[in-house]
């Protein structure tokens, strides 16, 4: 196989989107799978590692900001631990893997591989909470968990073992509480529109699909050019249920005891999943500038004879740039031609080329190619800093507003059950409908086209659902919006 094949996507993200979604990720340098015999787990490969610890450190300065510590628990649970929240283990039982046995000896009691750290958390939360004075009281840990899930896997979007932050809080009051559930929201709706440069719907899970134990499960969902919902982060307000399955309790100010009001919220490498899909086309990997590796790549464009003056050129540029702050990678390789190199460089991503020949050393100039649509500007070397951030800032602006086009065309509505079906059959995308609130309606959609209900708004306001309304399934009345998607 020639370079250029093995350089070359071969599916097409509109017709197969699958089979080109594994393409970009093995090609661009991702992901691999794992040896034979773990089906559903994948080898994280760097590139894609920089772009999950991109994410980290952004979310993590918001988290610290918002008085958040980090910590770390243990990978095991035990199984008397799980099961003092019945909510969770009914919630996650097909999922759990256990360990019964190290080396030659049975445990003596068995111990889940954490697929939700609730139930190891909280325990100690109850230690560290005595006083009102100990409230709010915010832990995080960056970790894996396992779920044992026996649907198809696909990297980053669902696999056995995943990467994710995991946050938990204890509050004195329910409004305490709440408050820090949609604080928690607020951040990962910013950090997909500000750093992946995608535009996510806000809402709540249905009553039937909330995280186990909860009181209540608010998400933001992120539509993929597929017309399918990524469920893109969650934040649960877990009310009092675990602070009574664990003890966590306080005295208040009038030496009372009291019950805390507790809270978990998290992001997964999902993320990566739906940045990749959405941003990404026939050539491979499209990646905004925040979060890119390298942000800018310089390709020197020479013969013998200007190979000197063009490189020293291009050096003295690279230099000012990574000065800056960016991201700079100067590809002064020899054994490569022009052309490898940008087909290399578009298949990973890189958000902006600088080529530089002959020409641009003698006129004091750079020739700037956009990555997401290939758009050509010629620029001056003077204030190079300052031109090169406004091209990231254009790009940027060039895959939100192809993200947003994307969600706002795709946001429908329907008044039955038959326009329900046809809608998500034919375009894909959000059906919003009057819904009555009861789960057996979501099953009219969901056994015929595998669609669900993956969010309702938060608020009456928002749900703009009239008191006359029925629901579009069962002809009763109806309490809310319900949006109706096909998901990862």
């Amino acid at each position: 196989m020639s370079d250029d094949q093995e350089l070359g996507i071969t599916e097409s993200k509109e017709y197969n989107t699958g089979e080109w979604y594994a393409e970009v990720v093995q090609k661009a340098g991702l992901a691999n799978y794992a040896p034979e015999g773990m089906s559903g787990f994948i080898v994280t490969r760097p590139r894609a590692y920089e772009l999950w610890e991109r994410i980290q450190g952004h979310l993590d300065g918001l988290f610290k900001d918002t008085g958040v510590q980090n910590a770390y628990f243990p990978l095991f649970i035990p199984e008397s631990y799980l099961e003092r929240e019945k909510d969770i283990v009914e919630g996650f039982d097909p999922e759990v893997a256990w360990v019964e046995r190290a080396g030659n000896q049975e445990l003596e009691e068995p111990l889940a591989v954490r697929p939700t750290s609730e139930s190891i958390i909280t325990p100690y939360i109850s230690q560290w909470v005595r006083s009102h004075r100990d409230l709010p009281l915010r832990v995080n840990q960056w970790a894996s968990v396992v779920r044992w899930e026996a649907t198809e896997t696909k990297p980053f979007f669902r696999t056995k073992e995943f990467l994710w932050q995991e946050g938990h809080t204890a509050h004195a009051t329910r409004e305490d509480a709440w408050a820090e559930t949609t604080r928690r929201l607020d951040q990962y709706e910013e950090t997909y529109e500000d750093l992946l440069a995608m535009p996510v719907l806000r809402g709540a899970k249905p009553e039937h699909d909330k995280f186990p134990g909860a009181d209540t499960t608010t998400t933001v969902e992120a539509l993929m050019p597929d017309g399918k919902s990524v469920q893109g982060a969650t934040s649960h307000y877990l009310g009092t249920s675990f602070a009574e399955a664990f003890d966590i309790t306080y005295t208040d100010e009038d030496e009372e005891t009291q019950i805390a009001h507790t809270t978990s919220w998290g992001l997964s490498w999902r993320a990566l999943g739906a940045l990749i899909m959405t941003h990404s086309d026939d050539q491979g990997l499209v990646l905004p500038p925040a979060i890119a590796p390298e942000q800018i790549v310089i390709v020197p464009i020479w013969q013998a004879d200007t190979k000197e003056d063009v490189l020293e050129y291009a050096e003295d540029i690279a230099a000012d740039l990574e000065a800056a702050g960016i991201r700079v990678e100067l590809d002064d390789r020899d054994e490569r031609n022009p052309g490898f190199k940008f087909n290399e460089w578009e298949l990973k991503g890189v958000p902006v080329r600088m080529e530089i020949g002959p020409n641009e050393a003698d006129d004091g100039t750079v020739t700037l190619v956009h990555r997401p649509d290939g758009e050509s500007t010629e620029e001056d070397r003077d204030d190079i800093v300052e031109t090169v951030e406004s091209h990231f800032d254009e790009v940027y602006a060039k895959l939100y507003a192809a993200a947003e086009e994307n969600l706002e065309e795709n946001v429908r509505e329907a008044t039955d059950r038959a326009e329900i079906l046809g809608t998500l059959g034919q375009h894909g995308g959000y059906v919003k409908a009057p819904w009555c609130g009861d789960e057996a309606c979501e099953a009219e959609i969901k056994e015929p086209i595998a669609a669900e209900i993956v969010m309702v708004p938060l608020d009456d306001a928002a749900a703009e659902i009239h008191h006359d309304e029925d629901c579009a399934i069962c002809g009763e009345d109806a309490v809310e919006t319900a949006y109706f998607a096909k998901s990862y």
